[in-house]
């Protein structure tokens, strides 16, 4: 019985655990295959099914193979030719694109060439019209996920020389990192080396000195385009103030027009900002020559995701100053793919404009089929943009281009059925510090519209300080004077509510009711006296106020706010007048004497009082001046009062 009675709970056990759910920690995997003649070589990925999402495009995955000898390739199945025996190691980073899942794992794969068959080999691809410098990367960059760069650089000169690659990750502009580099991989024995500074390089020419402003130089050189640049200190001074981290190498014997490919594996943090629309940037600067200052800056720009789409829309004012913001141009970017089976003629983007965006500072910045702008009232017959402002929306229309489809028969490279537009705007004349949305609908020919999430603008809290000063009114207490100043701290032009921390420094002086008392003495003669003690006290106190209140700007004018507050006496000083009369008999007939004293008591830090505030503000109410009327409840009779003053928030 006991036997049975085991069995039937190990069962009903087994039962238990096999109905609990268990998270899947199965990881997706890509596989490398391939066949081979030779040295001739023919890679396939072998990958798991794509996962829909509901809405979207029919999900598809892209490449980049990294094919061991400095190579590399976009296409699906890439065929690759190697010059020489020897031992190499591919690497495959697959994206998973409108897919549900997340990007496959794949395992390098080692490839033995031991027969030269094919003499058939080619160089990697100059960059020459890249101004023999370039940066890409695999994917846009996905919180605690892998991506991988790829900087290329090519000697331009006609000579060997010997540089440097520097490549700048993890703006300071964030509060933490976005980028862990786990591994970088060379193929022309390019060596890491540290700098304990970002310095100069020695160069012929030193006389030349360059003083850098953070605030002004350094926001201004944005690098879109490979730049060719001649002071490396200056550059190097800059990109070390915008970036925490950098990785540098050097190279030796570049033959000319030769290029070269390196391989960074970056690891995304799991602190990296999660906003969707905002744009990420790493810079690239590369010296050809160690001799000389001379060099090239790139930047890489990404948009933070959370899937891969290549519909999607961008901005850079994800974090802005407000203060400095007023005659700033906020770039806007929406990237597009046609994922249909043929090329599209006609491309349609309805993109939101918020209404604190001035439409007439519209200005186009890029794009992609790039065109000219269409003629306005004629009916174009070439390629061309043709752009719409409308009271909500800007209406960009690519008219008779051809964008290839991803589907499209004979079309290998994917990135030739993308393309953007960039555009920018300034801020209205009274715009807010609020939040702002937008997204773009994307029509390709007559299809159905794909919607693109949303590019969010927003302004960091900033800080505003105020002066305050004015005076109390307590009518409960006799001959009573208080003056005021004191100090405010609030969020920088608030919109609507926000909190105001305060510190007021008072002298307060006031009267306590007079105490008159009245005494008939017998002296041992047997005579009577009226004896008549008259008591006043004076008040004088230096107190600290410390208010803490929301407030609500209604519009710029007016503001009304409500709080508590504590108040403590730093230092008082009570002073008591006596003053004793003594009349003969017990009328106050005849005065026979007059005596007086004083006494005088100080404290410090004493009487703490707490209270309610109920405050009214009229002027400019987010910034500047403004009048204020305020009125305090203290939790101790007699210490209601009214305060009225004036502020000035900076």
């Amino acid at each position: 019985m006991k036997k049975l009675l085991c069995c039937f709970i190990i069962l009903s056990s087994a039962m238990v655990f096999a109905q609990t759910k268990v998270k899947d920690t199965i990881t997706r995997r890509a596989n490398i295959s391939y066949t081979q003649k030779g040295n001739s070589v023919t890679f396939k990925p072998e990958t798991p099914p794509l996962i829909p999402i509901a809405g979207a495009p029919k999900p598809s995955y892209s490449y980049l193979w990294e094919l061991g000898d400095g190579h590399y390739s976009k296409e699906a199945e890439p065929k690759h030719t190697y010059k020489n025996k020897g031992n190499y190691t591919t690497r495959l980073a697959v994206t998973n694109n409108y897919d549900n899942g997340k990007p496959p794992a794949t395992r390098p794969k080692k490839v033995a060439v031991n027969d030269i068959t094919d003499a058939d080999y080619k160089d990697i691809a100059s960059i020459a019209d890249q101004n023999g410098f370039t940066i890409i990367k695999n994917c846009d960059p996905i919180p605690e996920q892998e991506m991988v760069v790829v900087v290329s650089y090519q000697n331009l000169e006609n000579y060997v020389a010997s540089g440097k690659l520097y490549l700048f990750y993890n703006e300071k502009q964030f509060k933490n990192n976005n980028f862990e580099l786990i591994d970088f991989r060379t193929y022309a024995n390019e060596r890491e080396v540290k700098e304990k500074t970002i310095a100069a390089v020695d160069d012929l020419d030193d006389t030349k000195s360059y003083v850098a402003s953070a605030e002004n130089t350094f926001k201004l050189k944005k690098y879109k385009n490979t730049t060719t640049e001649e002071d490396l200190d200056a550059s190097l001074k800059e990109a070390n103030t915008l970036y925490h981290n950098v990785s540098i190498l050097e190279f030796d014997d570049a033959n000319p027009s030769e290029t070269r490919n390196v391989f960074y594996t970056f690891k995304t943090t799991p602190e990296m900002i999660k906003d969707t629309s905002a744009t990420v940037t790493m810079r690239g600067i590369f010296v050809p020559n160690r001799s000389f200052k001379n060099h090239k800056a790139k930047n890489l720009e990404m948009e933070i995701v959370t899937s891969h789409d290549p519909n999607k829309m961008g901005s850079n004012g994800s974090f802005m100053n407000y203060r400095l913001v007023r005659f700033k141009r906020v770039k806007f970017k929406t990237r597009f793919q046609n994922n249909g089976e043929g090329p599209a003629r006609k491309i349609r983007l309805e993109t939101d404009i918020p209404d604190m965006f001035d439409k007439k500072t519209f200005q186009i910045e890029g794009m992609y089929p790039e065109c000219p702008i269409c003629p306005k009232g004629e009916e174009p017959t070439v390629s061309c943009l043709d752009t719409i402002i409308t009271k909500k929306q800007i209406i960009f229309t690519f008219k008779n281009i051809y964008l290839p489809g991803t589907e499209q028969k004979n079309v290998q490279e994917k990135d030739s059925t993308k393309g953007f537009v960039r555009y920018s705007m300034k801020f209205s004349e009274d715009f807010h510090k609020v939040k702002t949305k937008s997204r773009t609908s994307i029509i390709f020919d007559k299809n159905e519209p794909i919607i693109t999430n949303y590019a969010t603008t927003r302004f960091l809290p900033g800080i505003s300080i105020g002066a305050k000063a004015g005076y109390n009114f307590y009518p409960d207490l006799e001959k009573s004077t208080s003056y005021f100043v004191g100090a405010t701290i609030s969020p920088f032009k608030a919109y609507r509510f926000y909190w105001q921390a305060e510190w007021v420094n008072a002298l307060n002086k006031y009267n306590s009711a007079t105490n008159v008392v009245s005494e008939v003495i017998t002296n041992a003669n047997g005579t009577r006296q009226l004896e008549r003690t008259t008591t006043t006290t004076e008040n004088k106190s230096v107190n600290w106020e410390v208010p803490v209140l929301i407030r609500y700007n209604i519009n710029n004018y007016i503001g009304v706010g409500a709080g508590i507050q504590a108040n403590i006496n730093v230092a008082s000083e009570q002073t008591q007048d006596i003053k004793i009369e003594t009349f003969e008999g017990d009328k106050e007939n005849i005065l026979i004497k007059t005596t007086t004293s004083s006494n005088t008591v100080k404290n410090s830090f004493t009487d703490f009082k707490t209270g309610l505030l109920f405050d009214l503000t009229a002027g400019f109410a987010r910034i500047g001046p403004s009048l204020g009327a305020r009125y305090v409840i203290n939790f101790e009779q007699d210490f209601n009062y009214f305060q009225v003053y004036g502020i000035w928030r900076f």
